[in-house]
């Protein structure tokens, strides 16, 4: 199999580029996604490639932008959207929540909502406000929308060909701070990684951590602090927060009697919340000690000088694995 070295923004673009080749009913809309190749790149040389109706730029009108979606995967296509920045998806939460979410229910599954929309989000590149936000907590929230988020380039492509080819509305969340931080092989020919899957990306016995998009480097890294102490860290990447790979997580756990969740977005009813009272539910008898949680504080994401101190960072998250080993 010929392997390529590649980004995650590069397999994300890779990704695009197969599934507008091997099917026709592939389109991607989104504001400055034609010649300028999208915001940070992502469609870059597609609209050269494939023209401007499979490339489609459109005005800054999120809320207009995810309703021609689902006319268009109503009508037989099968969309990709750009949302600039998860933050500005607000404007086009209602055709989302109300529209996208629901078509397959209200008509009795004679129409599913086939759609992609890709939001980088994250903090950690210093953009300005509302630019980092981490909300995925309100669409995880919403049934009949699936929710992924990739944190290495593998898994970039496999999880976003997989999203192509899935007959629902799926939300395909990118990492900005992951987008070029990190290179590895990827393979060149189509594959898909299946949605609703965790990754174990390290085994371990004393405590699981499970992180998910730009909190994985970050867990691993405090992993790497505690092997150097004795102290074994499973470290899983959620990968899929909805559909949960509850089986992984609860597996998991069972194993090392310890967690600990990691993510960016706000505490208060954040993902992690949800991952806190399943694990609560179905490893009860085995857990040595609380749950903990690292995460994002209560407050809108700040601006430069203070977001560090925002986000999760390895100090934190060993402090967590500290806890929870001495209680």
């Amino acid at each position: 199999m010929t392997m390529a070295q590649l980004t995650l923004i590069q397999a994300i673009n890779d990704a695009m580029r197969i599934a507008l080749e091997r099917d026709p009913s592939v389109v991607i809309l989104g504001e400055d996604v034609g010649k300028n190749g999208g915001v940070f790149r992502a469609t870059e040389g597609l609209w050269k490639r494939f023209g401007d109706d499979r490339v489609i730029d459109t005005p800054l009108a999120e809320a207009g932008i995810v309703g021609t979606a689902i006319g268009m995967a109503v009508n037989g296509l099968r969309p990709i959207v750009e949302i600039q920045f998860l933050g500005f998806s607000y404007p086009g939460f209602e055709q989302i929540v109300s529209h996208a979410a629901r078509l397959r229910t209200r008509t009795q599954g004679m129409f599913p909502a086939t759609m992609v929309i890709r939001a980088p989000y994250g903090g950690g590149i210093r953009a300005p406000e509302l630019h980092s936000d981490s909300t995925e907590a309100l669409f995880v929230h919403t049934p009949g929308l699936k929710v992924v988020v990739p944190s290495t380039p593998y898994d970039a492509k496999g999880l976003l060909l997989a999203s192509i080819s899935d007959p629902d509305p799926v939300l395909f969340l990118e990492p900005m701070k992951l987008y070029r931080s990190v290179r590895e092989e990827v393979p060149e020919t189509a594959y898909e990684v299946p949605i609703g899957q965790a990754r174990v990306v390290r085994e371990g016995e004393d405590v699981t951590l499970l992180a998910w998009g730009a909190m994985v480097p970050v867990a691993i890294a405090a992993a790497d602090e505690w092997a150097e102490k004795g102290v074994s860290c499973e470290v899983i990447d959620v990968r899929s927060l909805y559909p949960l790979d509850e089986e992984t997580l609860v597996t998991s756990v069972k194993k090392t009697g310890r967690a600990v969740i990691v993510h960016e977005a706000p505490r208060t009813a954040g993902v992690g919340a949800e991952l806190a009272a399943m694990l609560q539910e179905q490893a009860f008898l085995w857990l040595e000690a609380p749950i903990a949680r690292v995460t994002g504080y209560d407050v809108p994401v700040p601006m430069f000088a203070l977001e560090d101190a925002f986000r999760p960072d390895v100090k934190r998250v060993s402090e967590a694995v500290r806890q929870v080993i001495a209680f």
